[in-house]
């Protein structure tokens, strides 16, 4: 059986746990008659028996992001009187924060157990999927929550009117299908998202430089430039309006802006070691900057916006306090009269 050998050089940035580590010692992808293949990762290291106490702490970060997104999208998805436009793309940012962890933590976790770390290439290309559109439609459910924080401070008499349910339904599916759309292409044509990669094709690659060339600008420049003009429409009302006014697009606005800066933090240094050489940084921090918008943004959206919007506080509050009450309540025994 022939078998062909293709050497990865600067196998830079591929956007997968850890393997996002730039400038990565040559490795080698097998691929046999059968078109079966698999990728070696050297961001691993032989920890021994610490490897049981990092399986602990990635699955303790793990349950806690399914519990604290699962417990937010519950409490909006019940009460009636969250039933309302910020909540329910709220709720479509927590389920995006499910699905890009999904997307990163069940093969992370069977990595450090495994002694040996490979992947085969279907699975690769689909976490590529998963953490590509993670991302595409976490920078779309932040640019939708501005357009709607905009209708909300800027015309609240007819925010209900140009926010109906209806329109809410549609933005939500439109978020998620456009970014599913754009990395489909993308992936197809492209087949991976590192251009190293993509410069080992035998065929012409113009097409998949064309489309990179122009859906990655629209897909980072629209959302980008409908938040700055939102919140300069924003800023501009705040200034000129009530301390009133001011108050709501402080304590709406907020989570907001720290959930969007968090999120543009991580990214940009996934960006920044993708494009210049780190050999200088240290291995393990060039880990956690590249794992920092998957694992810490999942965790950072449900307590930010859990601990300061005043409505989703309370109601979780009154879950546990009854919680509570349920399991403390005793059952007095039944006196028996003669």
């Amino acid at each position: 059986m022939s078998v062909a050998l293709l050497e990865f050089h600067c196998f830079e940035n591929l956007w997968l746990y850890d393997v996002m580590i730039n400038n990565m010692d040559p490795r080698r992808m097998t691929v046999n008659s059968s078109q079966s293949s698999f990728l070696v990762f050297s961001a691993y290291f032989d920890s021994g028996h610490l490897k049981y106490l990092f399986f602990v702490i990635v699955m303790s970060l793990y349950f806690l992001i399914i519990t604290a997104n699962v417990l937010l999208i519950v409490v909006i998805c019940v009460n009636r009187s969250l039933h309302e436009p910020m909540y329910m793309f709220l709720c479509s940012l927590f389920v995006n924060e499910l699905y890009g962890s999904t997307g990163l933590f069940p093969s992370l976790l069977l990595q450090i157990l495994s002694d040996v770390h490979t992947v085969s290439a279907p699975l690769c290309f689909l976490q590529i999927f998963c953490v590509h559109t993670y991302g595409t439609a976490e920078l779309a459910n932040l640019a939708v929550m501005s357009y709607d924080r905009y209708l909300a401070i800027c015309f609240p008499l007819q925010y209900h009117t140009r926010m109906s349910p209806c329109k809410v339904s549609m933005l939500i599916v439109l978020t998620w299908f456009s970014s599913f759309l754009v990395i489909t292409v993308l992936i197809s044509l492209m087949y991976c998202d590192n251009y190293s990669i993509v410069k080992l094709a035998c065929s012409d690659t113009t097409v998949n430089n064309i489309y990179g060339l122009i859906s990655t600008p629209l897909v980072i420049l629209c959302p980008v430039s409908l938040i700055l003009y939102t919140y300069m429409r924003i800023l501009k009302i705040c200034f000129s309006g009530s301390k009133q006014t001011r108050q709501k697009a402080v304590s709406t606005c907020t989570p907001h802006l720290a959930s969007l800066l968090n999120f543009s933090f991580g990214c940009f240094f996934e960006i920044l070691q993708s494009r210049f050489n780190m050999n200088s940084v240290p291995s393990m921090l060039r880990i956690f900057l590249s794992l920092y918008f998957l694992t810490c943004q999942p965790v950072f959206n449900p307590l930010m916006y859990g601990l300061t919007l005043s409505k989703i506080s309370l109601t979780c509050k009154k879950l546990l306090c009854a919680g509570k009450v349920t399991g403390t309540t005793t059952h007095l025994p039944l006196q028996r009269y003669s």
